[in-house]
């Protein structure tokens, strides 16, 4: 799979991490953030840079990694057909893929070590929408995703 990374000074620990971690596991990297933990990048350019990544179709998922997660998560959900959820566990790193279908995870480096979110960035990465459900309940949830895509429509246009 291809993702998209990126960060701003106070995500690099944790988008150093995600890195290695895909690394191992075969994927393909596109890195967009800072390659020092001094150098500056603003939160919105790493948010515009993975949104618009993900938007062409250049990557399949983002993640995006600063003090917060708040700052990369609000500029890259202003982007039609990116879908970006702030998490803090690994519960919800599986659950806005699996119940959700979010294309970028964020976090936040003031938040999180390095273990929990190679953890976060495992279960994100490898979990599908509905994977698992039953098909009623997969039915219900691609309808969700569905209604939120029109929503999506409606608003940004």
């Amino acid at each position: 799979m291809k993702v998209v990374l990126s960060n701003d000074r106070g995500g690099y620990r944790l988008k150093e991490a995600a890195v290695a971690l895909l690394k191992e596991q075969g994927h393909e990297v596109i890195d967009l953030g800072t390659h020092d933990p001094e150098e500056f990048l603003s939160y919105t350019d790493a948010g515009i840079a993975v949104a618009k990544a993900i938007q062409s179709g250049e990557a399949q998922r983002g993640l995006l990694f600063c003090g917060t997660g708040m700052g990369v998560s609000q500029t890259a959900n202003k982007f039609k057909g990116v879908y970006a959820a702030v998490v803090e566990s690994v519960f919800a790193a599986r659950q806005c893929r699996l119940i959700n279908n979010c294309n970028v995870m964020c976090a936040g480096g003031y938040i999180l070590g390095e273990y929990m979110a190679r953890e976060m960035v495992d279960a994100f990465i490898n979990t599908e929408h509905t994977q698992g459900f039953e098909p009623e309940r997969a039915a219900y949830l691609k309808g969700q995703f569905a209604r939120l895509q029109e929503i999506e429509g409606e608003n940004m246009k």
